[in-house]
């Protein structure tokens, strides 16, 4: 009698799993070029585990509430790890319809991959789309962020002008004193004609060198 009964339970599944049967979906697992050395065997405790997590995905679909692990059934499996998998209605004796397993899929796809250390390039649902992570918003406004720049930068170009400006009139001052200098020097050459020293023209103090002057000139008051 139990043989009788296990012989229709696996017909029954063999009618409803099988390649390319309706509502069935193909996974195909690379946990070798995942994991590498630390890879771990596909085993039926992993199969166990992932018809858990399908079970765990369709209760999340309003009216599937009641899915249980054996409602998921799994065939076809090959030691590359790939297989086939079909959710079934006991209710109606019949699979459940393809668009709400992969809503199901779709929407705990992170949680499916987390269990088994995959990402969706490493564990393939065949017939359904990879999910796109969120994108993630900013911890800073980029208005902020180029407001900060913009600020930046005019701080840094005010900087600028102002010690280019103390530069240039440090250079005015230095040069200043060096003229005076020079100007002085001038004054202060005793210049000689005929083997007589003569004092320049003191064109500051309004001085005449009397060494240019004729005799009638030096006698004669002004």
């Amino acid at each position: 009698m139990l043989w009788l009964l296990f012989f229709l339970v696996t017909t029954i599944h063999a009618e409803l799993c099988h390649p390319d049967a309706e509502n069935a979906f193909k996974v195909r697992l690379s946990i070798r070029t995942a994991l590498g050395d630390k890879a771990y065997v596909w085993d039926t405790d992993e199969e166990y585990l992932f018809r858990a997590m399908v079970a765990f995905s369709m209760r999340k679909v309003p009216n599937r509430e009641t899915t249980e692990i054996s409602h998921v059934l799994l065939c076809n499996i090959t030691q590359r790890v790939s297989f086939w998998f079909v959710v079934t209605d006991p209710s109606k004796n019949h699979t459940i319809p393809a668009d709400e397993v992969q809503s199901a899929i779709r929407m705990n796809r992170n949680r499916i991959n987390s269990a088994f250390f995959l990402d969706d390039h490493t564990l393939e649902f065949l017939r359904i789309p990879s999910t796109l992570a969120p994108p993630m918003d900013p911890s800073v406004p980029i208005w902020i962020i180029v407001f900060s720049v913009i600020f930046c930068v005019v701080i840094v170009a005010i900087a600028l002008m102002v010690l280019s400006g103390i530069r240039k009139r440090r250079r005015n001052n230095k040069g200043l004193p060096g003229v005076e200098d020079a100007e002085d020097k001038c004054e202060n050459i005793i210049t000689i004609e005929n083997g007589i020293p003569c004092d320049p023209l003191d064109t500051k103090g309004g001085h005449i060198n009397e060494g240019f002057l004729t005799e009638d000139e030096r006698l004669t008051p002004l």
